[in-house]
Order: structure tokens, then C-alpha cells, then sequence
């Protein structure tokens, strides 16, 4: 509450806004409180040119997630506390040790000095002021020829292209040390100094004309170099002449991605900034800009405005004592601040003319800062509740997948991107086919390289990058790829074939192949051009390709057909489980891995989730990583116990049903994630000797059953309550979906720039009133060149038919 300041329990030290105090202490029979409020004086300037203090409507500045800036010169600001008793409300000013007992002043005292969680975490709060390194000022620099060219560096010692860091006594040029994100690379900088003893490295891509980056090895940080122009100069490099790369990387893969930077967030364009209602940005906490990308599309939904800011009152009233961590709340709080208008105001005409009389440009604090969302959203995620970047598609499924954990209403905003998926399964010796179907939220579109249109260009151009690396000259403008969407399409639709299939017609292992077709189209449809893979050597890489999306999209004719005329359907056969005589030797399906890495997931989660499936495919797995991204141990290595621990129950240590005549939890888990009822779930497990592709097959083909085992609420267990609203919403269908017309038009899109999913960053552009806007973080302006070629996540809605 910005008027009416925070009110905090004392014994619970909870805070809340003036409208839902009184809630608060009805419901708890609380009674003391702690008032804050914090009144903001701006100076103004005085007749003596001096800064008068201007009050400003006692406005509260405590914690609000806004983007307010009250550190600078121009503000300075009083605090007021008071303890406020309930009911009379009975008020008594802060300090008071006269009136109150030592152990309220103590609580009082302690309170009022506490930092904000928040603000711990603000990496801002860890930056000291750089010393000037003792080395600096009398540095030997070896006259040895060295001259450093102004691009194209690699590590004299292993070839690596980036985190180079230049010696400034001899002139190496050597790799950094290697990060345990997989970044960073072999450590040879510091060898070098162990073995020379030579104190000083720039980091190339830093060097700018305001100054570098410089560390000592001896003194073991960062520090300031007085000298640094004259150091440089020694091995040819010229300051002035001299730009900072994006993010700091330098390697020459790197360096022609300039222009990715650029295209993407429209650099070189004056863009007219936007205000209002929708058009509020978010602050980036660090590496979150993958969080407000998705945050600012999901928010562009009418489904989601309606389930969360359009149910805000209900939300709030019925929110727990504890609203900080309840998913409905932070995401109504956040939709608020978002689609209100009240933290995105265009500046005032005076503060305009004032700005443009003194020839300074002062930012606007507008947006939000979602730091108490992005807490607990990423809370037991190892990898979300990092600040290291992230996988927007990632992101966007374990959203999805807490939306559908945390209903609101009768209506779950996730179905809009709901849709059934239809398997068909051929045995290539037999012909005889199986058709299964899956839950999906994203359609992955792979990227048909030798589709390019322009391979000559790419050709010429791959030759001049190599001539230029040689020759330590600076590389050739970037030739990207450009590659046909319905070449994209085409790559989907066709065959792939399935690794160790096994044909219940042959009773043995054959050859297979698969086909994927939608069985029902969604109210939107998300598609992900699937530019991250691997390489060979497991490092995630980036195809930068253009792809042709089209504003109007039709996937009619990707509707699933069902069983054939003259088609034979394989027998309901279940494969025979094998037990390995060494426990060790794990039976990974390693192409399933890969394709669940490269959708962004930790590799070590990926093997579980092949291995806790039986290698039944990617889809399977990537349904066992929806249903277990919560569990702390989600990203842990896979431990299998010997299989003499397990003995006792038999095969029911690979799945199959217990002697206990219970399925494995695991894949319980799994189908009750897709929608169904536990009770169902269990009894297609039983029915099939607990495997999973013939389980979910036998729910679909007896939908009659799903009324007669359908089960009261109070029945269910109590690990299940949080999905107990959704499942009882289930009906006799299925999974909830909203089938219609396969025909869409874009309306909104997420980009990433850089290397990896571990770097770089992502923006938003989205149509709004006829127009394109870019949310750039906290900058959000009128889109003039909206690069739809250039996206990685692509959203569209149906257009009615």
C-alpha cells in the first residue's frame, strides 16, 4: 500500500497493505503491530542554487517491487514507526522505552534494522569499489614484438575462443578458468602465471575507452589498472579505437552475433517508448530475463487475465496467512502490476521540458521487480532458483505444470495450450501398426539445415571465416542461414524411426517407425524452433538460422486420422522384462536423452527419466520430467539399487506390479500428471503389468470406466490434494482440451541472443491494437522492425472459423 505504509505482525512478522490488516487480525487474533512508513523528500533546487527538501505525499517506498531508484542525489527520505494495537487501534511512536516492555522494544528494534531478503540477494549489495593493484605502477612489459589484433583470439594453448585473458607482461593470450555451469574455459591463464610469475591479464572483449577488465593472479581479484592505456599500447591495442563485446565473451563465433544483438532488439532504431495499461516492463534481477519474456506473453492471454487479475479480490481474500507462498497470489500480484497501468505512467510534460532545458535525460522509474515471484516460482528448482540464465521453453513448462497444480476456479488457464498428440507405430517387418496418444503443451519444430536456401552463400562464407581465422584478421559478415518453414513442418511430419523397438506381432525386437499427428489442435498453439543442440562433444550449441514464420498459419492437414481402413493393429502384448545380471549396467535409451537435453532439461534428470520409464521414448520421459521438476533431487545422478536389495518384490523393481499388486509410484505419477484420476491411473497399470505406452493406450480405448472408478475427493490421498480440484474437473474425456480449427495467426513471439542456453538473453515482441511491441526488460516501445525470423518461441491463437 504506497499511502498507507506496511503493517507487520509481531508474531509472525508477516507484512500487509492497509486493505487486508484488518483481515488479518480477524482471522489470527493478532493485535500488535509494527507500522512502517517511509516519506520520500525530494530535493529541489533553491534560490541559492542550493537543494531545498520537497515532501512528497508520504508515499511508501518499502519494498514495493517497482523500479524506483531513491539511492541517487535527488532524494533523501524519513522513516516512520509506530505500534499500532488492534482493535482500537491504539498507536504508540517508536522509540518508546518508557511505555513498552524490554522484550517489545527488543523485537521492534531488531525488526526495524533487518535488511530485506531481497536485497541480500541483489548481487548490487555484494560490488566493492576496485582497488588499484601494487603491480600497476611499476608492471615489466617484455619488449617481444607481440602485437594483439583487434579480433579473431583464441588460447595459444588449447584454441578456445572465449573468456581470453590477455597477460599484460609477455602479451599471451590465454583461456580463464573453467565455471561449473560448463562455461569458462581450461585454466591456462593461471598456469601461465604459476609458471612465469607475471601478475596482470586484461580480459579481451572489455577493453573499452572507459577502461577493462584487469585481474591479479598474485592478489587474487579484480583490480584497477591507472596504467591500463599505456599497457595495452605496449602490445599495439588503442583504447579509442576499442568496443566492448556483448556480455563480454570474445571468441570469433561470438563476435559476427553482434548483429543478432542488434536485429533482435532493434538497435540503430529510435523506438517510441509505450505506457499504460499492458505495456508495463519488468526489471531484470540478473539473468531473469528469461522469466519476464514468458511472464509478459502468458499475461497477453485473456484466459490468464481473466483466471488471475480478473479474480484478484476473490485471490486475495482467500489467500493464506502466508501469501508470499501461494502460487494464485504471486501470480495475481504480478498480472496486477503488469496490466494495471499504475507502474508504467509516461513522465510529465514540466519534468520534459525541465529534462531538455538542463540537456539531461533522467530515466523514468517505471515497471516492476519480480523478485518476491521469481522466490518462490524457482523455490527447490536447482536451476530457476540460480542466477544463471535460463531456458525460456523450460521456464514456460514449469510454469505450465504449476498452473495446473494450483487451479484458480473453474477454469485452468493452462488448457489453452492442452492438446492431444496421436502416435502412430508401425513394425516394419510385420506392417502392422499401434496408435497411442500423448498430452503435449508445445509443438518442437526441428530445423531442416539441408533445406537452406542459400547454401552457396553459406558455403563462400564458412571459407572466408577459416581464411580469416588463419590470418588473425577479422571475420567476414555473418551469413545466416535461411531456412523454409515448411521445410520446418515437413522435418515434423515425417517418419522417425524408433530405437529397439519391439514388435508384439514378432515377439521380438525390429525395426519401427513413428509418425506424429495432432489429435486435437489447441485454443494456442506454441511452437518452439529447436535451435539448441549438442554437439559431439555433448557442449550445447545454437543454430543461427532465419526461418520464415508466417503471420497466418494452417496445420489442418496435420489431423490425426485414427486406425485405417485395411490397417492391423499390433497385439496387445506386453514385452517380456529382462533383469540384468549386473545391476550397473544401466540400459539408457541415450537418443532419448539427447532430446530431452536439448529441450533444455538437466542431462542427469534426463537419464532418470529414460531409465524410470523403461526407455518407452522421449515423450513418455518428458512426461516423468513434468511430474517430478519439483523433487530436490531432480537434477541429482541416477542411483539404481542392486537388484538384491529389490528381490523380494521381483520384477517390480523395473516397473511391473509389485507383490503388493500396487504399480510403481513413478509412473502413477506420470499419468496423473496428463490429467487423469489416481484411481484409473492405477488401474491401467494393473491391467497391463505396469507399462506405461499400453497403460495409457487401455485408458483411451475403455472411457466408459472412468465414471464408475471415479472417486469422491475426501478419498483421495493426501499427496494428491493439490491436483484434487483438477482431477475432478477431469469429466469422462480425458484430459481437459479445446479442439477447433487448426488454422492460427501470430501474435506474439520470444527471441534469444547468444551461444547456449547458459547465456545470453531473451526479449519479447507481442501484437497489441493492431501494432508490434518489443518488451526489452524494463523497455517496452513500439516495435518499427519485429524480427519474426529471428525467434525461438512463436505463439499463436486460433482464428475462428
Amino acid at each position: 500500500d504506497s499511502e498507507g505504509g506496511l503493517y507487520v505482525c509481531m508474531n509472525t512478522f508477516l507484512g500487509f497493505g492497509r486493505e487486508h490488516i484488518e483481515r488479518h487480525y480477524r482471522k489470527t487474533g493478532q493485535c500488535v503491530y509494527l507500522h512502517l512508513k517511509r516519506h520520500v523528500i525530494e530535493k529541489v533546487p533553491g534560490a541559492s542554487g542550493g537543494a531545498l527538501p520537497k515532501r512528497r505525499n508520504a508515499k511508501l517506498f518499502l519494498d514495493l517491487e517497482t523500479n524506483g531508484d531513491l539511492n541517487n542525489d535527488d532524494f533523501e527520505y524519513e522513516d516512520e514507526a509506530k505500534l499500532v494495537i488492534f482493535p482500537d487501534h491504539y498507536e504508540i511512536s517508536l522509540p518508546n522505552i518508557e511505555e513498552l516492555p524490554a522484550l517489545v522494544t527488543i523485537a521492534c528494534d531488531a525488526l526495524l534494522s533487518a535488511k530485506s531478503p531481497y536485497r541480500k540477494q541483489d548481487p548490487d549489495s555484494w560490488e566493492e569499489e576496485l582497488q588499484a593493484s601494487k603491480h600497476a605502477k611499476a608492471l615489466v612489459q617484455l619488449d617481444n614484438g607481440v602485437r594483439i589484433p583487434p579480433s579473431g583470439w583464441k588460447c595459444s594453448k588449447c584454441d578456445l575462443r572465449e573468456n581470453l585473458w590477455l597477460n599484460l607482461t609477455d602479451g599471451s593470450v590465454l583461456c580463464g578458468k573453467w565455471f561449473f555451469d560448463g562455461s569458462g574455459g581450461n585454466g591456462h591463464a593461471v598456469e601461465h602465471y604459476k609458471e612465469t610469475g607475471y601478475p596482470l591479464a586484461v580480459k579481451l572483449g572489455t577493453i573499452t575507452p572507459d577502461g577493462a577488465d584487469v585481474y591479479s593472479f598474485d592478489e587474487e581479484e579484480p583490480v584497477l589498472d591507472p596504467h591500463i592505456a599505456k599497457h595495452l599500447a605496449h602490445f599495439g591495442i588503442d583504447m579509442l579505437q576499442m568496443q566492448v563485446t556483448e556480455n563480454g565473451l570474445t571468441d570469433n563465433d561470438i563476435k559476427p552475433r553482434v548483429s543478432e544483438w542488434e536485429v533482435i532488439q532493434e538497435a540503430g532504431v529510435k523506438l517510441k517508448p509505450m505506457y499504460g495499461p499492458g505495456y508495463t516492463g519488468m526489471k531484470n534481477l540478473g539473468n531473469s530475463c528469461y522469466l519476464n519474456a514468458v511472464m509478459q506473453a502468458i499475461f497477453s492471454i485473456p484466459e490468464f487475465q481473466r483466471a488471475y487479475v480478473g479474480n484478484l479480490p476473490r485471490i486475495f481474500d482467500y489467500s493464506p496467512l502466508d501469501p508470499t507462498q501461494d502460487f494464485n497470489t504471486q501470480m495475481a500480484k504480478l498480472g496486477h502490476g503488469l496490466l494495471s497501468g499504475q507502474y508504467s505512467k509516461p513522465p510529465m510534460k514540466s519534468e520534459l521540458i525541465e529534462q531538455v532545458m538542463k540537456e539531461e535525460h533522467k530515466p523514468q522509474h517505471n515497471g516492476i521487480s519480480p523478485r518476491m515471484f521469481k522466490a518462490f516460482i524457482s523455490k527447490g528448482h536447482t536451476e530457476f532458483s540460480s542466477n544463471r540464465q535460463q531456458d525460456a521453453q523450460e521456464f514456460l513448462l514449469h510454469l505450465i505444470n504449476l498452473v495446473e497444480r494450483n487451479p484458480v476456479g473453474s477454469e485452468n488457464p493452462s488448457d489453452v495450450f492442452r492438446f492431444l498428440v496421436e502416435e502412430r507405430t508401425q513394425c516394419c517387418q510385420s506392417r502392422k501398426v499401434r496408435y497411442t496418444e500423448r498430452v503435449d503443451y508445445i509443438m518442437q519444430l526441428p530445423v531442416a539445415m539441408e533445406a537452406a536456401t542459400n547454401k552457396d552463400e553459406l558455403i563462400a562464407y564458412e571459407l572466408k571465416r577459416r581464411e580469416a581465422e588463419a590470418a588473425r584478421r577479422p571475420p567476414p559478415e555473418l551469413v545466416r542461414a535461411k531456412i523454409p518453414f515448411s521445410a520446418c513442418l515437413q522435418a515434423f511430419s515425417e517418419p522417425s524411426n524408433v530405437e529397439d523397438f519391439w514388435s508384439s506381432a514378432l515377439q521380438a525386437k525390429s525395426a519401427g517407425v513413428k509418425t506424429s499427428r495432432f489429435a486435437s489442435f489447441p485454443e494456442y498453439l506454441v511452437v518452439q524452433i529447436k535451435k539448441f543442440t549438442f554437439g559431439l562433444d555433448w557442449i550445447p550449441k545454437k543454430l543461427d538460422v532465419s526461418v520464415d514464420m508466417p503471420d497466418i498459419l494452417d496445420i489442418n492437414y496435420l489431423r490425426a486420422r485414427g486406425l485405417q481402413p485395411g490397417e492391423e493393429e499390433l497385439p496387445d502384448i506386453a514385452p517380456p522384462i529382462v533383469i540384468p545380471d549386473d545391476p550397473k549396467a544401466l540400459d539408457i535409451d541415450e537418443s532419448s536423452v539427447m532430446q530431452l537435453a536439448e529441450m533444455g532439461f538437466p542431462l542427469e534428470a534426463c537419464r532418470k527419466a529414460v531409465y524410470y520409464t523403461g526407455n518407452l521414448g522421449a515423450e513418455v520421459a518428458f512426461n516423468w520430467i513434468i511430474a517430478h521438476m519439483e523433487e530436490p533431487d531432480f537434477a541429482e545422478p541416477l542411483v539404481v539399487p542392486a537388484f538384491g536389495d529389490v528381490a523380494s518384490s521381483g520384477a517390480a523393481g523395473l516397473g511391473a506390479v509389485g507383490l503388493d499388486n500396487q504399480p510403481p509410484e513413478e509412473m502413477v505419477a506420470i499419468i496423473i500428471s496428463m490429467g487423469f484420476q489416481r484411481n484409473l491411473a492405477i488401474r491401467a497399470l494393473k491391467a497391463t503389468n505396469a507399462n506405461l505406452e499400453r497403460a495409457l493406450e487401455w485408458i483411451f480405448s475403455h472411457p466408459e470406466l472412468e465414471e464408475e472408478n471415479e472417486p469422491s475427493l475426501a478419498g483421495m490421498n493426501t499427496e494428491n490434494n493439490a491436483n484434487a480440484n483438477i482431477l475432478a474437473e477431469t469429466g469422462s474425456e480425458g484430459p481437459r482440451i479445446k479442439d477447433g480449427s487448426g488454422r492460427y495467426e501470430l501474435f506474439g513471439f520470444i527471441s534469444h541472443m547468444g551461444t547456449s542456453t547458459m547465456s545470453g538473453h531473451y526479449v519479447c515482441h507481442l501484437k497489441k491494437e493492431g501494432r508490434w511491441v518489443i518488451y526489452n526488460d524494463l523497455r517496452v516501445c513500439a516495435s518499427e522492425r519485429p524480427p519474426k525470423d529471428l525467434g525461438y518461441i512463436y505463439f499463436y491463437h486460433r482464428i475462428p472459423s
